[in-house]
C-alpha cells in the first residue's frame, strides 16, 4: 500500500469500480428497451418519454440527488418497504448505483438508439416475410447490427458512473468505506489540509480510467462493426 495509492484511496477506487459496474449491469437492459422503444413506436407519450430519459442531463445533479432523497430515502415510503424488505438503498453502496445509473443512463440510451436506428429496417422486414417471428428477428437481425452501439452506450454509461459526485453525495453522503467513491474522495482530500496529494493521485485515477474506457470503446466498436461488415480485423 506504499505505492500509488494508500488504502483510503484505494478504498475509493474499488467502491467506485463496484458502484459503476453494478449502475451499469443493471441498467442496460433497460437502456436497450427503451432505446428500442423510442427509435421504433410512436405512441401519445412518446415526447414525454425521451424528455424523461434525457432529463438527467440537464437537471442540475443535487436535484436528481435530492429528489432520490425524498423519494427512497429512509422516511419515504418507498424507502421504508425496501428498508423492510432488507434491501435499504440511502445512504449505502447500492443508493450510490441507483444514483449513477439514473446519471449515466441518458448517454447509454443515446447511443444505443443512435445505432438502432442505423439498422437497415429491409433486413428485419425480409427476415419477417420469411417467417421469423418479431423475437427471432430482433435477436438474430436487430441485436447484432445494434452491437456496436450497445457496447459503447455501455462504456460510456461506466465511465459516466465512475465520475458521478453530485447526485451521490446529495443521495447516498460521503461515508468512508459504505459511499465514498473517487469524486467524493477527492471532494473529501480538498477539505483537509495536506490532502491535495492524494486528491491529485485520484484525479490521474479518473483521468486514466475515463480515458482508457473510451479508447476500449471505440477500438471494440470498430472491430465490431467490421465483423457484422464482414470485414474481419
Amino acid at each position: 500500500m506504499n505505492g500509488l495509492l494508500g488504502p483510503a484511496e484505494w478504498e475509493a477506487v474499488a467502491l467506485s469500480l463496484r458502484v459503476a459496474l453494478t449502475a451499469t449491469v443493471l441498467s442496460l437492459p433497460l437502456g436497450i428497451f427503451t432505446a428500442y422503444v423510442l427509435a421504433r413506436t410512436r405512441f401519445p407519450g412518446h415526447t414525454l418519454l425521451n424528455g424523461l430519459v434525457h432529463l438527467p442531463l440537464i437537471l442540475p445533479p443535487v436535484v436528481t440527488g435530492y429528489l432520490l432523497l425524498i423519494s427512497f430515502g429512509p422516511q419515504a415510503p418507498v424507502g421504508q418497504l425496501l428498508q423492510n424488505l432488507g434491501l435499504p438503498i440511502a445512504f449505502r453502496w447500492t443508493g450510490a448505483a441507483l444514483a449513477a445509473a439514473i446519471m449515466a443512463f441518458p448517454l447509454m440510451v443515446r447511443a444505443i438508439r443512435l445505432s438502432l436506428e442505423a439498422v437497415d429496417p429491409k433486413l428485419e422486414e425480409a427476415a419477417s416475410t420469411l417467417g421469423a417471428s418479431h423475437l427471432r428477428v430482433f435477436a438474430t437481425i436487430t441485436l447484432p447490427l445494434m452491437a456496436p452501439g450497445i457496447l459503447t452506450g455501455a462504456v460510456l454509461a461506466f465511465a459516466k458512473a465512475m465520475g458521478e459526485f453530485g447526485a451521490t453525495i446529495t443521495f447516498v453522503s460521503n461515508i468512508p468505506g459504505e459511499t465514498r467513491t473517487v469524486p467524493s474522495a477527492i471532494y473529501a482530500f480538498l477539505q483537509v489540509p495536506g490532502g491535495e496529494g492524494a486528491a491529485w493521485r485520484l484525479v490521474i485515477v479518473s483521468v486514466v480510467v475515463a480515458m482508457g474506457a473510451l479508447i476500449v470503446s471505440e477500438l471494440l466498436a470498430r472491430r465490431v462493426t467490421k465483423r457484422i461488415g464482414g470485414r474481419d480485423a
